[in-house]
């Protein structure tokens, strides 16, 4: 197994909604990390069931969302995902 610290980092081209986006690059900037590595933490905790974020960081990013008039959910999204593709 190679250690995460040796692992290669690749470049990806992720397509995101745009209030989305911003509420992310403000949070990484807020937990002073780049965005890739809030990323890269957020889908690990994700893999593992850990929760990704504190209650005081859930707080912040309740104030992003509102900032950046990110004002939909997770099951928004989802339902559009799912239900696009099987239409």
């Amino acid at each position: 197994m190679t250690s995460i610290i040796n692992a290669p980092l690749l470049q990806s081209g992720v397509r995101l909604e745009r209030r989305m986006l911003k509420v992310l690059k403000a949070l990484a900037e807020y937990l002073d990390v780049s965005l890739a590595e809030l990323l890269e933490l957020m889908v690990l905790q994700a893999f593992e069931g850990v929760p990704a974020f504190s209650k005081g960081t859930l707080r912040r990013i309740q104030q992003l969302k509102k900032i950046y008039e990110m004002d939909y959910t997770a099951e928004e999204v989802r339902v559009r995902l799912f239900t696009d593709r099987h239409a």
